[in-house]
């Protein structure tokens, strides 16, 4: 095969690819822009193009509500990840002390639980607690699997660090928080973005604690709400608006990755180099 003809096939298959991974998500924002009837039709392109559907998203209490926290929770769980994860993974990479070795295993072997396996003693937890139905009572769920993955990340981050640059800060007066704060962690940002971001859409993205942890407009997220959409009468189908409220919510997602693609992707190779 010359090398041409292996370009072509390589170059067919990628947008194979391409092409089936962004199907689902151009009908989904087709679907999004019909009305009435055309919903149902076979044919791929709208007939009469409208945004109503994305106006009454708006218009609805149930999804306003739910937007409003997704992104509070998703913030809650990202910055308290974050910084644990940094503090963490800072240890892990600097500091020697017994069962270093065995933090990173565990932190992996916790992130691969499956999520349903906790959700019912969670359940119960919760009703107990007073957690139950609140912002907090989804954000503390999600660092059991956020905080094992920023922790991997940022400490394959900061063992490629040159520690010679903390040491000169110290050796200038600085004390050793002083240096982590303000050397270590502006170095490691690639990999501090990394981990901010992958948390974020873990928390953004999830169902199962969405749906079994909440029970009204409090602290319910985007993803459950979702599945209580109803239409106008017993009859009606809410396709459209749920396709409307699906774009809605992948728009920062979408945006999110384009706008720091090359910090996700540094920050995710940055252990491959150096050990």
């Amino acid at each position: 095969m010359t090398r041409r003809a292996a370009r072509l096939g390589w170059t067919a298959a990628t947008l194979l690819v391409v092409a089936y991974a962004l199907a689902p998500v151009a009908w989904i924002v087709s679907l999004s822009l019909k009305r009435g009837d055309d919903v149902h039709a076979r044919r791929f392109l709208p007939s009469d193009w409208t945004l109503e559907n994305y106006r009454a998203v708006f218009r609805t209490p149930l999804f306003t509500a739910a937007l409003r926290n997704s992104i509070g929770i998703s913030l809650m769980s990202t910055g308290v990840s974050v910084v644990l994860a940094a503090l963490a993974a800072y240890a892990i990479a600097r500091l020697e002390f017994p069962g270093r070795r065995w933090v990173l295993g565990t932190a992996l072997a916790v992130a691969m639980f499956p999520v349903i396996s906790i959700v019912g003693p969670l359940f119960e937890l919760w009703r107990t607690v007073g957690l139950y139905d609140t912002w907090p009572g989804l954000a503390i769920p999600y660092l059991s699997f956020t905080l094992p993955l920023s922790i991997w990340v940022l400490t394959a981050h900061f063992r490629q660090l040159p520690w010679e640059l903390e040491e000169a800060a110290i050796m200038d007066g600085a004390t050793r928080w002083q240096a982590f704060r303000e050397v270590m962690v502006p170095l490691a940002a690639p990999g501090v973005a990394t981990a901010a971001i992958l948390t974020f859409l873990f928390a953004w993205n999830d169902f199962v604690f969405g749906i079994s942890l909440t029970s009204t407009d409090r602290a319910r997220t985007v993803p459950a709400a979702l599945a209580f959409f109803t239409g106008a009468s017993q009859f009606q189908h809410p396709a459209a608006s749920i396709a409307a409220a699906a774009v809605v919510v992948t728009v920062p997602v979408v945006a999110l990755v384009l706008v720091f693609q090359r910090r996700i992707v540094s920050g995710l190779t940055s252990g491959a180099v150096k050990g």
